[in-house]
């Protein structure tokens, strides 16, 4: 049984893994907050350079858009991948996944809301 700091690390290192692999990049910087029953992963700098030049290029809706609607598309079709990660992680049953992203930013943000809250170890106090 892991603490909540250990699951949250466990949890950036299988989403990083998962973004270098799959999307072929990694994140900058990544966070990930367990708040009971929800696993907020939060993302920051995963932008690829065509797709930063796609989105200054295009008219700005146009290109905000087409990039939202790619990266939607690769999450949904990686959807079980991402599921059974974080299940193997946090030994709880993932229900759902949500995903969204800034092309301001270059922020991601992805919430899984999982069927209970994981077991967790406490922490020892030094």
């Amino acid at each position: 049984m892991k603490t909540q700091g250990e699951l949250e690390a466990s949890i950036c290192e299988g989403v990083a893994r998962f973004e270098q692999e799959y999307m072929g990049r990694g994140p900058k910087d990544i966070r990930a907050h367990l708040l009971g029953d929800l696993l907020v992963v939060r993302l920051h700098g995963v932008l690829t350079a065509a797709e930063q030049h796609l989105v200054k290029t295009l008219p700005t809706e146009k290109g905000r858009d087409l990039l939202k609607q790619v990266r939607t598309h690769l999450i949904e079709t990686a959807r079980p991948l991402m599921e059974a990660m974080v299940e193997g992680i946090a030994g709880v049953k993932v229900v759902s996944l949500h995903h969204d992203i800034s092309t301001a930013t270059g922020e991601e943000v992805v919430l899984f809301t999982l069927a209970e809250a994981p077991p967790l170890r406490e922490t020892r106090k030094r």
